[in-house]
């Protein structure tokens, strides 16, 4: 099954570099990973262009500039530069385990989104973790992450889980079962079909929403919280603003009483101003 895997990021080099380690070695190959960049500078640019040539990775880069907290818009910009029917949504703060592509692929189902989540580290085990510690796995054994400053919670069980044990956790975890823009993935017949991310929202459950109008659409949601497992490397969060996060939750209970299941601001209005730059830089004679 082939995934179009698309991680956004924004001015975190070390970080992504690091994700960018960890989907090398992906127990599932056939994937292309599109890094979707709200806006960084050129360091992160030249990471990208680095790691393609250090890791083989059918890897490609989506940017646009710098103009605040418009993640939704460099999402659907790398939709539409995607080549597969299934799209795997993820983060560059968050480590993928070398099965995680396996486990989306397995079981994605028609009519289904899947719904994961992601273990967060705190900031000495994220800047502990080295490129052999991704490499060989270490960093999601559960001993070396204590060892490195991981605190015991029970929530440790998504990184010890057996496969018979993820399937029952799956199963009776009273979490929601919302989409996680860090750890979901959907058939790109379904995401064209909402109309893709929502433009307008900023930072705040804008994943969330894209998941009720898929739900809006008929898509029945899927737990894989406890078998695709990313670790998290912790970061400040300056772009968090309550009076959005807010309006964003307004909205997205206003979606869910409505049914509407497209937004009015996603992939095709973005396509059709993308038609229209292009006509405007073309020469008079040929528009």
């Amino acid at each position: 099954m082939h995934l179009s895997v698309i991680v956004t990021t924004y001015n975190s080099p070390r970080w992504l570099e690091n994700v960018l380690w960890g989907y090398s070695v992906q127990d599932h190959r056939d994937f292309e990973l599109i890094v979707a960049d709200d806006g960084s500078t050129d360091e992160t640019r030249a990471l990208i262009d680095r790691m393609r040539n250090e890791t083989g990775l059918d890897l490609r880069h989506v940017w646009q500039e710098d103009d605040g907290f418009q993640k939704c818009r460099i999402l659907n910009k790398a939709i539409l530069q995607a080549r597969y029917d299934y799209v795997v949504f993820t983060d560059g703060d968050c480590i993928p385990r070398r099965d995680f592509l396996a486990v989306h692929a397995r079981e994605a189902e028609p009519g289904r989104y899947l719904s994961g989540g992601y273990h967060k580290l705190p900031m000495a085990t994220s800047e502990a973790i080295t490129r052999d510690d991704i490499l060989s796995g270490r960093c999601f054994k559960l001993d070396w992450l204590k060892a490195h400053g991981l605190k015991s919670s029970y929530k440790n069980s998504k990184l010890t889980a057996s496969a018979t044990q993820a399937k029952w956790f799956n199963r009776l975890t009273p979490t929601a079962c919302n989409f996680k823009g860090s750890n979901g993935s959907a058939w790109m017949s379904d995401i064209k079909a909402v109309n893709g991310f929502d433009e307008t929202m900023a930072y705040g459950g804008e994943d969330r929403e894209f998941g009720v109008r898929l739900i809006n659409h008929g898509v029945k949601p899927k737990h894989v919280r406890y078998n695709a497992i990313v670790i998290h490397l912790d970061h400040k969060r300056g772009y968090v603003d309550p009076a959005t996060v807010k309006a964003n939750k307004e909205h997205r209970l206003a979606m869910e009483r409505s049914g509407q299941s497209q937004t009015n601001n996603g992939l095709s209005q973005l396509q059709a101003q993308v038609i229209r730059e292009e006509r405007s830089r073309q020469p008079a004679d040929l528009k």
